[in-house]
């Protein structure tokens, strides 16, 4: 093979390799886009991350829409609950309260997420 060809070849891996870095450092993986086995990783590690009073806006911008939502007002207070995959029950292709993490919001403010949030709500 004459230089010419080779270099032609190093200049193309080169580049192939310079798109795929750019495609993995710049290009965000929204969770709308993941499988579920990957969505539900996803969702644990980012509900770790979460701090009480936040927004309703600036859960849904870390964790996508949720998988199950419900909401009542009580007087002035709206009150939300938004039901978000974490971890697999079972293999029906459906995704149900059990499989998921609560976060129960108050007027639009993380107020409490787990079980004992459903329970409140429910209570409420």
């Amino acid at each position: 093979m004459n230089t010419k060809v080779i270099r032609l070849i190093l200049a193309g891996v080169a580049l192939y390799a310079v798109f795929v870095f750019m495609v993995i450092a710049f290009y965000p993986d929204k969770p709308e886009n993941m499988d579920w086995k990957d969505r539900e990783e996803y969702n644990r590690v980012q509900i770790t991350k979460l701090k009480l009073g936040s927004t309703r806006e600036e859960v849904l911008a870390l964790l996508g829409s949720p998988d199950i939502t419900e909401a009542k007002r009580q007087g002035s207070t709206a009150i939300q609950v938004m039901f978000f995959r974490t971890q697999h029950v079972r293999a029906d292709g459906l995704t149900t309260q059990d499989e998921c993490t609560p976060l129960l919001f108050e007027n639009d403010k993380l107020i409490a997420w787990g079980e004992g949030a459903y329970s409140s709500y429910q209570k409420s």
